[in-house]
């Protein structure tokens, strides 16, 4: 789970950091004092959650949460309590009064663990694949899915009539899709089994795109793809 803290105090940033430093699945990509700057880098960066403080000189942490176009999940962290109600009404996952010993910080974040969880369960149930594209929440219908490839730190998801670019890695997007509807072919390349047209060895077909299939997938490919083809005779 990638998240990132603001807070203008730096000591408060530490602490944040030790205490994920501790959780193996849950990693502080980048904390910030200044709150115009996290705004920046949420332009570009794709996170799962926010620490985030509320009493900030430039900005009210609120206040910056309710400007964000895309809205990650977020934990408000301040030595105000009096800001809890107000807080859930933003729908906070949890609200950390400072200052805040592990267990606490690990019960929140285990709270937005478990909300994302629980999302990713209905994106399957419902056959779709949620995802941030230009600062919005877009699903995409499995169905319409032919073949992901990845471009550096960015996914390619091709489908019809335009592709989406996403701030994702390969191992994020195939956690989040039904192993019985996609498979890994090579390091750069997850397929649509119901869209394969042809293979061999070392390709597969998708309409007029030819995808390599690597050495370490060759052996799971083809018997998957066996498998199918004996299925639907």
């Amino acid at each position: 789970m990638q998240a990132i803290a603001i807070d203008d105090e730096p000591l408060a940033l530490q602490v944040i950091q030790q205490y994920a430093h501790r959780i193996d699945w849950l990693q502080i990509e980048a904390v910030f004092t200044d709150a115009l700057e996290a705004k920046e880098y949420l332009k570009e960066n794709s996170v799962d959650l926010i620490f985030l403080d509320i009493q900030m000189p430039e900005i009210n942490g609120m206040q910056f949460f309710k400007n964000l176009e895309v809205k990650p999940e977020v934990v408000f962290t301040t030595a105000y309590s009096q800001y809890a109600v107000e807080g859930f009404n933003l729908n906070a996952v949890d609200y950390l009064v400072k200052p805040f010993e592990y267990e606490r910080f690990l019960q929140a974040s285990e709270k937005v663990r478990e909300l994302i969880g629980f999302r990713q369960i209905k994106e399957i149930d419902e056959g779709f694949l949620l995802v941030k594209y230009n600062y919005q929440w877009q699903k995409i219908a499995y169905k319409n899915i032919d073949y992901i490839e990845a471009l550096d730190d960015y996914i390619k998801i091709n489908v019809f009539p335009r592709p989406f670019l996403i701030h994702m890695s390969m191992k994020v997007v195939a956690e989040k899709l039904p192993a019985e509807k996609f498979i890994r072919v090579h390091r750069s390349y997850i397929v649509s089994l119901e869209k394969v047209t042809g293979w061999n060895k070392n390709t597969i077909s998708i309409k007029e795109k030819i995808i390599p299939i690597s050495y370490t997938y060759q052996k799971q490919v083809q018997e998957i793809l066996k498998t199918l083809m004996d299925e639907s005779i």
